[in-house]
């Protein structure tokens, strides 16, 4: 007995296990060699998910702290206003009592030329190089020193192959451009804040020096002053509150016909909200992956403790205990995970961060940025896939090892109550015994489905967005209410008589608004806003028309209608889920006065989110004189019209910048959703099926003997999982469908304005030939491990 041992052999035998080394240990590297393709595969596809996930995080921090770095280090302005003209210093004097400094920042809206072929490519929005606030930061080149030269957003030049030394043409001047720039109050070239998405392709801002600012002519002038507080708000709320009292400052003393704070300004805010809201997106999808690759390893580790149920059984029975054994099961799961995971950083920041910044700096116009150690990315893509893999592994795993010794030497690994055999229909042989197959695999069946199901969901997102950004595109342009809208600045309506002297005088010095153009035909339009749910949020803009009676360029019926009653475009009625009947409030974009309006219908305008109602019902609801209007349509260019008073041309370029501005920005991520899901579907069919084949092989084995060929055991296995991933592929696809409309939706309301949700009805053809592509190679694989398979296989198991 060990208690009557001398106390010299108790500690020798003590020392002498303490020595020895567990066993176990020594199986993992020849289980790693035997089983090398899994393990590589997963391992490589662990190594690029982290890696670019890593570099995102890392890129995607270095840049943001770059952006909010940006704010003090080129005094960012806290908002602008603009005036219908200049202001005297002493009004600008007066303004600064409330605790603010006043900067002049006017600029100009020029056409630009940039092939110089004589057409206009887009429009340069031009400034006088800033020295106060709002500075530019030089990427390339050299700040303009003459009057004929000017330095260009660098992202435009991009977009528009623009380069150093290169010339363009600005009403009708030659300018030379000297230097590349990020000008840090349009990280986002938002050409007007209203808009669904900026323009970095038709649209560009430029510095000059003051006496190439002053040789413009001031016909598109904005007299434009940006403010910046003598005391920081504490936080956006407060922020709000200082720049609503603002606003009431500016409303009572100035004739203001702007106003942009810069918690509002999307310019300015648009890309760190953005590159905010991604680092959640990308952590999901890494922890899905890595989510989806431990249920791999532990249905393929159950599977081991199948075939090894004897050897287990045996090392129970020697006294090993669960744990001892749970830890050996999860070791290559673990091992694997971390090694990818220290690979992944390495990469991501070498390789993949500077794919990551390429793709930020193809969409936004940030300033020069360095790369920073980032402890939370290391620990994210690290210590979480570290802890997902062990927890789903010990979760699955622990339950297969609570079966007692004997069991384990009996094989017998089911439930403690054996149920019966499926029953099956009279069905022929091979199709009855490929059934037995799927239900005797339905555990890494079900896996292989919810993979296919995540793969497609990402697929059928990166196949859809092109053709819906074309469908969009093609809709606008059918839809579009004229080829031209003429907005126009109508001075104030006279405040005398218009039959008296006065009033006769003041009507003959006024600009005439009216056109000899027979085609073109006037309307009314305003701006409102949505009412916030929250409070420190902004409304969405609403475009109000008011449309002349028989109207050729509106479409539509507005018998019937109240005097507060509206036609939707069909836009807004998709993103807010309104119906006939309604009742909308919306509120005046710089005060508070409020308007209702009742929802008699819709119309087909995807160009923007509109209501629509009678020129009469306007005016009255607008409190606006008879003959009141401030806009035309025409499909031909209006020449006639006093350039002064054209506030803005909308035209078919204005109407399609947002699906052009996507495809610019988001092609690469679209391409790389395609890629990255064909390969997350081909890794789980090859794993899973490799698998069903493993677990199966003394079946195989034993039906080698009996006399079937090769071709016909492939027609047996293979066809099963054949069948099982044509059902997930197809299954798949409706659940893809629901999940995305979700999706978009959500996605879309973090927006101003509405893309229409448009799947192409050939992307499914299109994914599920991919799918079986996919699928047929990985077939090919497995084809020639049942090759491998020798018929000895059945006689070493035999009892």
């Amino acid at each position: 007995m060990r208690q009557r041992l001398p106390p010299a052999i108790w500690n020798g035998e003590a020392a002498m296990k303490r020595k020895m080394k567990n066993p176990l240990w020594k199986r993992l590297p020849r289980e790693l060699v035997g089983d090398i393709g899994k393990y590589l595969v997963i391992f490589l596809f662990m190594t690029a998910s982290i890696g670019f996930v890593s570099g995102f995080l890392v890129a995607d921090k270095s840049m943001l702290d770059a952006y909010r770095e940006s704010f003090p280090k080129y005094n960012i302005e806290n908002g602008n206003f603009t005036l219908d003209s200049q202001a005297t210093e002493e009004k600008l004097a007066e303004l600064e009592q409330e605790g603010v400094t006043i900067y002049e920042n006017f600029y100009l809206d020029e056409p630009v030329d940039v092939d110089q072929d004589g057409q206009e490519d887009g429009t340069v929005r031009i400034f006088k190089n800033r020295e106060e606030v709002n500075q530019v930061c030089l990427m390339k080149g050299e700040f303009p020193v003459k009057t004929d030269e000017i330095a260009i957003d660098r992202m435009y030049a991009d977009n528009n192959s623009l380069q150093v030394g290169d010339t363009i043409r600005m009403d009708t001047k030659e300018m030379k451009i000297t230097g590349l720039v990020a000008l840090s109050d349009y990280s986002a070239l938002f050409s007007d804040p209203k808009d669904l998405m900026f323009d970095s392709v038709k649209f560009g801002v430029g510095v000059l020096t003051p006496e190439g600012f002053s040789s413009f002519s001031d016909t598109h002038m904005k007299y434009c002053y940006s403010w910046i507080y003598e005391e920081e708000p504490a936080d956006e709320i407060a922020e709000k509150e200082k720049a609503d009292a603002f606003l009431d400052v500016l409303a009572a003393k100035t004739d203001i016909s702007g106003f942009l704070p810069r918690y509002l300004n999307q310019a300015i805010r648009f890309t760190g909200d953005d590159m905010g809201s991604d680092k959640a997106m990308v952590e999901v999808l890494l922890y899905i992956l890595i989510a989806i690759m431990a249920f791999v390893f532990a249905v393929t580790t159950n599977n081991t403790i199948q075939k090894e149920s004897a050897v287990i059984g045996t090392l129970r029975a020697s006294g090993y205990t669960r744990r001892e054994l749970l830890i050996h099961y999860i070791s290559l799961p673990v091992l694997v995970t971390i090694l990818a995971a220290l690979f992944g950083n390495v990469l991501g920041y070498t390789v993949f961060k500077g794919i990551v910044a390429d793709m930020y700096y193809g969409s936004y116009s940030l300033p020069t940025y360095e790369t920073r150690w980032n402890a939370e990315a290391f620990l994210l893509t690290t210590a979480v896939p570290f802890l997902i893999m062990m927890i789903i592994n010990v979760v699955l795993i622990h339950g297969k090892l609570k079966i007692s010794p004997l069991r384990f030497l009996r094989k017998d690994l089911g439930s403690i109550r054996r149920r019966k055999a499926v029953r099956l229909p009279k069905l022929p042989f091979f199709d009855r015994f490929r059934i037995r197959i799927v239900l005797q695999n339905r555990a890494s069946y079900l896996t292989l489905f919810i993979g296919i199901v995540f793969a497609n969901v990402l697929l059928l997102f990166g196949m859809m967005m092109r053709p819906l950004l074309s469908h969009y595109q093609e809709e606008t342009i059918n839809n579009m209410l004229a080829k031209y809208q003429y907005i126009l600045s109508v001075p104030d309506e006279l405040d005398v008589e218009e039959n008296s002297l006065l009033g006769m005088v003041q009507k003959l010095l006024l600009p005439s608004l009216e056109t000899e153009n027979e085609n073109a035909e006037k309307f009314c339009m305003e701006s409102l806003k949505m009412i916030p749910e929250k409070e420190e949020k902004d409304g969405e803009a609403i475009t109000i028309y008011g449309i002349e009676p028989d109207s050729k360029y509106v479409d539509a019926d507005f018998s019937g209608l109240s005097e507060n009653g509206v036609l939707l475009s069909d836009g807004f009625q998709q993103k807010y889920g309104i119906k006939t009947g309604d009742t909308i409030t919306l509120k005046e974009p710089y005060g508070s006065k409020t308007y209702e309006f009742q929802v008699g219908g819709f119309y087909d305008y995807p160009g923007a989110l509109a209501f629509f109602t009678t020129a009469e019902n306007f005016r009255t609801l607008f409190d606006k004189k008879d003959t009141y209007f401030n806009g035309y349509f025409s499909d031909e260019e209006l020449t006639d019209l006093d350039d002064d008073y054209v506030s803005t041309t909308i035209t078919q370029d204005d109407l399609t910048k947002v699906s052009r501005q996507l495809d610019v920005s988001m092609g690469e991520m679209f391409q790389l959703f395609n890629v990255f899901s064909l390969i997350l579907f081909a890794l789980l069919i090859y794993l899973l099926t490799k698998l069903i084949i493993e677990k199966n092989a003394s079946s195989i084995s034993m039906v080698k003997i009996l006399g079937y060929k090769n071709r016909e055991i492939v027609s047996l296995y293979l066809v099963s999982t054949t069948w099982v991933v044509i059902f997930s592929v197809l299954a798949s696809f409706f659940i893809a469908t629901e999940l995305i409309k979700e999706i978009y939706v959500f996605m879309m309301s973090e927006y101003s304005g509405w893309l229409t949700l448009y799947i192409e009805p050939a992307i499914y053809g299109k994914m599920f030939v991919l799918g079986m592509l996919v699928y047929a190679l990985v077939a090919v694989l497995q084809f020639r491990s049942i090759k491998k398979i020798p018929m000895d296989e059945a006689l070493k198991n035999t009892e």
